[in-house]
C-alpha cells in the first residue's frame, strides 16, 4: 500500500518540476537574448534568435519538457533602434502527465493534447538616469 502511495506521489511532483525548469530555462535564454541585443553595438536578430535557440537546447527533447525540437520554439524579438526597451518572447509546446493533463490544460493555453508555455523578458537598453549619447561618454573616458 506504501509503494503505490509514493509513487503517485512522485508523478503528481514530477509534472510541476518539468514545467518549472522548462519555464526557468525559457526565461533565462530570454533575459540573455534581450540582454544581447541591449548591448550589441548591431542589432541583429537572425544572430540573436540563433543564440536564444541554443540557449534553449537545454531543454530534453522529451514530451514533458518540449514537443517539436528546436524548430518549434517560436522566438520573437521587439527591438527598434533609438527604442528605451528590448522585448524577448518565446513560446514553447509540451504534453503534459496523464495525472496533470486536465489541470494543466485547465490552467494554460492549450492546442489539443499540448500545453503552450511562454515567457516574455523586457530589459532596458538604457537606464533612465544616464545622459548623453555613446558618443559622449566615449569623448568623457576616451
Amino acid at each position: 500500500m506504501l509503494l503505490p502511495s509514493v509513487m503517485l506521489l512522485l508523478a503528481l511532483l514530477l509534472q510541476p518540476a518539468c514545467l518549472l525548469y522548462t519555464r526557468m530555462v525559457m526565461w533565462s535564454a530570454a533575459a540573455e537574448g534581450a540582454r544581447t541585443i541591449a548591448t550589441a553595438a548591431t542589432a541583429d536578430s537572425d544572430a540573436c534568435k540563433c543564440f536564444v535557440l541554443r540557449r534553449l537546447q537545454a531543454v530534453p527533447e522529451v514530451s514533458v519538457f518540449h514537443v517539436g525540437g528546436s524548430s518549434a520554439w517560436d522566438v520573437s524579438l521587439d527591438y527598434t533602434e533609438g527604442a528605451s526597451t528590448v522585448t524577448v518572447a518565446i513560446e514553447g509546446k509540451l504534453r503534459p502527465l496523464p495525472l496533470l493533463g486536465v489541470t494543466a490544460h485547465a490552467l494554460g493555453r492549450s492546442e489539443g493534447d499540448l500545453v503552450v508555455i511562454e515567457t516574455k523578458v523586457t530589459e532596458r537598453v538604457r537606464p533612465a538616469w544616464l545622459g548623453g549619447s555613446y558618443g559622449d561618454w566615449q569623448k568623457i573616458w576616451g
